[in-house]
Formats: structure tokens, C-alpha cells, sequence
């Protein structure tokens, strides 16, 4: 069995577990407690179809904090009935749901790791490959791109398998400089194009060094 496969059988193992919750509510088993619960649980089974397939649902920036909030309702979950006079079959099945939610919140955590091709854009990912020719052929590549008053610089090296890119932005207000690393070339022209308005066609010969 592929590893995408397991990913798939997975995500459709949490759907109907989500479908299951739906139906009780529907009936009348639930509270609304519950369905709140099935709400993050819509949002989850998406971002696993999402990472089973590989494909980009909604927005990196809310897999994270919907990751801690599973991870954290689990854990208060599973002390308040430890706390609380409950038969042996309802703490087993809490235990179990809690390893469940820690899973996915585990996955889904990994999933808003904005550092991942397949949050890029077609654009990006040509781009991408473009850079990548041509970071093979120079050490470094340096790029500037003024605007008005504002002046950013932006170095690029690849360092083993990485990509790093060194930042200066100068403006009225004063200079700024910083630096980023990513694993994949797709994330850095993102990252340039969003805090230094750099695209690949700013570079055009290697960076000076020092």
C-alpha cells in the first residue's frame, strides 16, 4: 500500500466518522457542544483530503491554529473526565477519540507548513523552476527593485539543499534587514514577491560578495 493511499483510506475514515456525527445530530443525539465539534470537524476532514491528495485547500495560515485547538480540546477533554465519575466504556471511548483528534491535529500541523510546493501557484511553480536553473549556474543572484522613496535588495544562495534569501529594505522611515530559509525554491519566490515586491526577472547577475 502506498503511503498516499493509506493518507486516502484515512481521510475517508474520518469522514464517516463526520458523517456518523452529522446523522446523530440530525436525529437528535447531540448537543450543541457537538455541533461545534462537527463544524472543526468539516474543516479538518478538508485539510486531510487536502493532504491526501496533495492539493491545497483554503489557506496555510488557519491549518495551525485549527491543529493546536484539536490538540488542546483533546487533552481538556480527556483530564475533565478523568476528573469525573464515568464508566470504564465511556473513558475508553474518550480516550480513543482524544488519540483520533491528536492525530489529525499532528497532520493537520504539518499541512499549514506554508514551505510546501503544492501551496504555490502555477506562477510561482514556473518561476520556481526558473530560479532553481539558475542558481545552478551561479553561486548567487542578487536583485533590486525600487519604488517611489523604497529601495529593496534581496540576495539569494543556494546552501546544500536549501535556499536562503538575505533582505534589505531601505524606505524613509529607516533600513530593515533580514533573512529566511526554505526548502523549496517555491516558498522563496513567494516569500520575495511578498516582503520585497522581487520577481525572477529582478535577477540578473551573481551578488556581490561581503
Amino acid at each position: 500500500m502506498t503511503l498516499k493511499r493509506a493518507y486516502c483510506l484515512l481521510a475517508a475514515f474520518y469522514s464517516l466518522l463526520l458523517v456518523i456525527g452529522i446523522i446523530a445530530v440530525l436525529m437528535g443525539g447531540g448537543t450543541l457542544l457537538a455541533a461545534v465539534y462537527l463544524v472543526v470537524g468539516f474543516f479538518a476532514v478538508l485539510g486531510l483530503w487536502g493532504i491526501s491528495l496533495q492539493r491545497s485547500v483554503m489557506n496555510p495560515r488557519m491549518w495551525r491554529p485549527l491543529a493546536v485547538a484539536l490538540a488542546v480540546g483533546a487533552v481538556v477533554q480527556f483530564v475533565v473526565m478523568l476528573q469525573m465519575s464515568v464508566s470504564g466504556v465511556t473513558l475508553t471511548w474518550v480516550l480513543t477519540s482524544s488519540i483520533f483528534a491528536i492525530l489529525l491535529a499532528v497532520m493537520l500541523y504539518h499541512y499549514g507548513n506554508r514551505d510546501q510546493p503544492l501551496w504555490a501557484t502555477e506562477d510561482e511553480r514556473s518561476d520556481a523552476s526558473r530560479l532553481r536553473v539558475m542558481l545552478n549556474q551561479q553561486t548567487a543572484l542578487t536583485a533590486v527593485h525600487r519604488e517611489g522613496e523604497r529601495e529593496n535588495h534581496a540576495n539569494v544562495f543556494k546552501v546544500g539543499n536549501e535556499y536562503e534569501a538575505n533582505i534589505t529594505r531601505h524606505s524613509p522611515e529607516g533600513q530593515e534587514a533580514f533573512s529566511e530559509r526554505f526548502r523549496h525554491p517555491e516558498s522563496l519566490v513567494f516569500f520575495l514577491e511578498k516582503f520585497a515586491s522581487i520577481t525572477i526577472n529582478d535577477f540578473q547577475r551573481p551578488a556581490t560578495p561581503g
